[in-house]
């Protein structure tokens, strides 16, 4: 019995000392500015498209590391959806662009994310939203 109490003691001792490191780290995320890739906007919005258009959505930003951005993939989430992204590494402090292109031959409103990953930052999601009217009448 008294083993089972002393397990129990020490169970609980370590999850208060597990949480408490914890909350630790969790103030000094929030505490600490993180540099990268900076977006000028993460979503970008266009209604009445016109049916089979060019439209190009342009997201700009800038490296705010110290080291040069390798922009490592651009994932869209689905095929109607491309992005184009550079291929050259990004020195600190210039600014770039993704460009990112949906099939407007698609009538109807859309929400699609494009997903950046990069060698200075987390993974960030971009959004593009809009409306394809529908074809003109011959």
């Amino acid at each position: 019995m008294k083993i089972l109490l002393f397990s129990l003691a020490l169970l609980f001792g370590f999850q208060l000392s597990a949480q408490e490191t914890t909350k630790k780290a969790s103030a000094k995320k929030e505490t600490v500015k993180k540099k990268g890739l900076t977006f000028t906007k993460l979503e970008i919005v266009r209604d009445a498209i016109p049916y089979g258009s060019e439209e190009l959505f342009s997201f700009e930003f800038k490296n705010d590391s110290k080291t040069p951005a390798i922009i490592q993939g651009v994932q869209t989430s689905c095929g109607c959806t491309t992005a184009n992204k550079p291929e050259a590494p990004i020195k600190p402090g210039k600014k770039s662009e993704i460009s990112v292109k949906y099939d407007t031959k698609r009538v109807g409103q859309f929400t699609k994310t494009i997903t950046i990953t990069s060698n200075v930052s987390e993974p960030i999601t971009l959004t593009i939203r809009g409306t394809v009217l529908p074809e003109p009448e011959k």
